[in-house]
């Protein structure tokens, strides 16, 4: 049985092309008269694994660029929530931009310097992102657990610290690469993203799993809180099956599971991808649970953003300069949390 050739490093090779020739092939082992042949299939110069992430960032740039100018221009839009809705669109905004540079840079540069960079912004904004989600969560259990005591000075200096913190952090995790924890001197430490080392990488792993149990628990509380209100409510109403108020705390329950099924759903493969494979696997599994970690960018400001009743109002009045009565009237419900 002949050697399979050696597996091409993952996302952000130094050679863009490398992904479509199956790795570097010894031509001594070649006969002289199969190396003199014509090649059968020549390399596509584009890798699409590559286009499709950077259409993602095109997409996810735009989107959440919409939600900053928003939130940025409209003064009402101050309150610790729709800062914490600014972060993460602001995170995911430069997570987009990222991967637009990546692959300007993987295909036009094809430099060191350029790919630690790059590879610094992809990690430092996908960190701010996920810590953004965690700290909506922290505030919508606060939110609904001190209810008399939330609008207070207290929440707005707790909200700027969790950002400070978050944004701290993830700068330091981005910088990680750029500072010397990198693999471009010994390939062998590579994962499935180089040029993280694979110790850096499950570092990150092991973080958003802690994270996500975090995030978990919190929905858990979230979900009895929220219930025991409206079951309180409905006693007092005694129709408590057909009370609105009960449908639509179901309503709300049922939108934080999708909320939290989303995250893992998009983000989980690719950790628990991360953790088992190295280098050397092809790289064809590192894409395609790549991928759909980035599409969580794009969901979230379907999720957090555009279903808001003030940010909604505030999109009518920058496009159309009016806004609907449908929009202008709709009381807000337990299934907006």
């Amino acid at each position: 049985m002949s050697a399979e050739p050696a597996a091409t490093p993952s996302w952000l090779s130094p050679d863009p092309t490398a992904w479509a020739s199956g790795g570097a092939t010894d031509n001594a082992s070649v006969p002289a008269e199969e190396s003199l042949a014509p090649p059968r299939q020549l390399p596509l110069l584009v890798n699409p694994w590559d286009v499709v992430l950077c259409t993602s960032g095109t997409l996810i740039a735009c989107e959440n660029a919409l939600v900053v100018l928003v939130i940025w221009q409209n003064p009402a839009l101050r309150a610790p929530m729709f800062l914490l809705i600014g972060s993460l669109a602001l995170a995911d905004l430069l997570a987009g931009l990222g991967l637009v540079l990546h692959f300007t840079c993987a295909y036009l540069l094809q430099s060191d310097s350029a790919q630690l960079l790059t590879v610094g912004l992809v990690v430092a904004s996908f960190s701010a992102s996920v810590f953004s989600l965690l700290a909506i969560t922290i505030d919508r259990y606060l939110s609904l657990y001190y209810a008399l005591t939330y609008n207070s000075e207290r929440t707005a200096a707790f909200t700027y610290t969790m950002l400070v913190l978050l944004w701290g952090l993830s700068l330091c995790l981005g910088l990680l690469p750029v500072t010397g924890v990198n693999c471009l001197a010994e390939e062998a430490t590579c994962s499935v993203v180089r040029p993280l080392t694979k110790n850096n990488v499950a570092v990150l792993s092991v973080s958003f799993l802690l994270l996500f149990g975090l995030m978990l628990q919190l929905y858990v509380q979230i979900c009895k809180i929220v219930m025991r209100h409206a079951h309180q409510i409905a006693l007092q109403h005694h129709f408590l099956a057909a009370s609105p108020h009960y449908v639509t705390t179901r309503k709300g329950v049922s939108t934080l599971a999708i909320i939290l099924g989303t995250f893992a759903a998009c983000w989980m493969p690719f950790t628990v991808y991360s953790l088992i494979a190295d280098y050397t696997y092809p790289p064809l599994y590192t894409y395609a649970t790549l991928v759909p970690a980035t599409y969580n960018s794009v969901i979230n400001p379907v999720i957090y953003a555009f279903r808001n009743q003030e940010i909604q109002k505030a999109l009518w009045l920058v496009c159309c300069g009016c806004v609907p009565a449908s929009v202008a009237q709709r009381a807000r419900t337990p299934s907006d949390v």
